[in-house]
């Protein structure tokens, strides 16, 4: 008797993770913002950050290995001379505007900014900043391809 007769067989095609590139920007901007906002939690109660990821290296015997190494996150808010904060939102390396000729959201002070972060993350899920994203997106990929 044939031991492939008693498994159950068909044929299946794996389904992306994200198809859609839309929904994979959305995905990808509430990731970074929550970044943001555990950066901005240590920042108010004193404490560093320091996100890691795995990297492939090789070692010393020339084998690839994978190795947690700290990831570099930059700072999505600034101060400015009388003491405010305020948050640039991020994307594809460029700062995006949330509305027509405006990049940058008043918090105030720093306490607020886990808030707005909220508020934020709310926005991209709703689909608000999708044509934002879309076009650094593209931006984004001219500038690839120039360099090649």
């Amino acid at each position: 008797m044939s031991h492939l007769k008693a498994l159950k067989l068909t044929s299946a095609v794996p389904v992306r993770a994200t198809a859609d590139p839309v929904q994979r920007a959305r995905e990808k901007m509430v990731a970074a913002l929550a970044e943001q906002k555990l950066m901005a939690e240590a920042k108010i109660a004193g404490q560093a950050f320091t996100p890691t990821h795995i990297v492939r290296r090789k070692n010393a015997e020339g084998q690839r290995v994978e190795v947690e190494t700290p990831k570099r996150v930059r700072q999505g808010w600034f101060t400015d001379a009388a003491g405010k904060v305020f948050f640039v939102l991020r994307y594809a390396g460029k700062s995006i505007d949330v509305a027509k000729d405006k990049n940058a959201i008043e918090v105030g002070e720093l306490a607020a900014l886990p808030a707005i972060i909220d508020t934020l993350v709310e926005a991209v899920r709703a689909g608000e900043l999708d044509a934002q994203l879309t076009a650094a997106a593209v931006e984004r990929g001219k500038m690839l391809r120039k360099a090649k």
